[in-house]
């Protein structure tokens, strides 16, 4: 059963909202992937909330649920401000992002979903750069991804220097062979030493070759793999600070509670999801209804 059906159940089958109901909440929030302390305070907030506006039905529970969420979304992370504004904005700005993330969490297809995405809804010219040179599946991945959409793919052999992959792709942004960056990074679980070193090769890169462009670094993350997306967080935010998640295979095996744990713990706001394989599988997270679908409310 997908938890946005359980927790539906669960306020379907309360007959009447009492101490118990607000225990069985928490502990169904933390089967949701919410983090303990966050299920203990939600379903807490949400008790006081009931107790205060004389609330007494159950079946208006996943209503207020779903308000006090989104609530706790915008508050944690604020609403992640949008890359480009629109088609007929004039801006040309060379934009560089950078995909962070462990191995298996979909960053290649998510690289190439985000050439698509603002290739169509932009206009922009993306290039992708295959700088996962540790896997020499990845590049070959990107390049099959390359041709499919007709984007240029800047690429080294396995085994090469990553930032200089990105020296070549700001090359030839520059050159005028595109004005949008997309950079697929290695999967391996870095140390943290190691992945500051790598990343801040790069990072010297852009600032000498580019350093008027608007460069991000987005970490990509397993729906399915819950609470272990966030400890993969912990280590990505605190050893690079990404500006946003975004969240792939969020399908019918996903909780999604961890989403609320990104925004109160580590204030990372979600920028996308992604739902399939095809390039078309990726929307702008949308708190509002996000909180709503966890909530059980279709």
């Amino acid at each position: 059963m997908k938890f946005t059906e359980k927790i539906k159940s669960f306020f379907t089958k309360s007959s009447a909202i009492s101490e118990e109901l607000f225990e069985d909440l928490t502990d169904l929030l933390v089967e949701g992937d919410f983090g303990a302390s966050d299920a203990f305070q939600t379903a807490e907030i949400l008790r006081e909330r009931c107790k205060k506006e004389k609330i007494n039905a159950p079946d208006e529970l996943p209503l207020k649920l779903a308000e006090l969420l989104e609530e706790e979304l915008k508050k944690g992370a604020g609403p992640a401000a949008p890359l480009f504004e629109g088609v007929d904005s004039g801006e040309n700005k060379l934009t560089i992002i950078l995909l962070l993330g462990v191995n298996g969490v979909g960053k290649t297809t998510t690289a190439a979903k985000l050439a698509a995405l603002y290739r169509d809804k932009y206009r922009r010219r993306p290039i992708l750069a295959a700088a996962d040179t540790f896997r020499a599946a990845a590049i070959d991945q990107l390049k099959i991804h390359g041709d499919r959409l007709g984007v240029r793919v800047v690429a080294h052999q396995h085994g090469g220097d990553p930032a200089a992959v990105v020296y070549d792709a700001v090359e030839a942004a520059q050159a005028g062979g595109g004005d949008l960056i997309i950079a697929d990074t290695a999967g391996r679980m870095h140390t943290k030493s190691a992945l500051v070193e790598e990343l801040r090769k790069i990072d010297r890169v852009v600032m000498s070759r580019a350093a008027d462009a608007r460069y991000i670094k987005y970490l990509v993350l397993d729906a399915t793999t819950g609470r272990n997306a966030l400890a993969q967080a912990e280590i990505f935010h605190e050893a690079v600070a990404p500006q946003g998640v975004i969240l792939t295979k969020y399908d019918s095996t996903a909780k999604g509670g961890v989403v609320f744990s990104l925004a109160s713990g580590l204030h990372l706001p979600v920028v996308y999801i992604c739902t399939g394989e095809k390039y078309g599988d990726i929307q702008d997270f949308d708190p509002h209804r996000y909180a709503r679908e966890f909530a059980g409310i279709a």
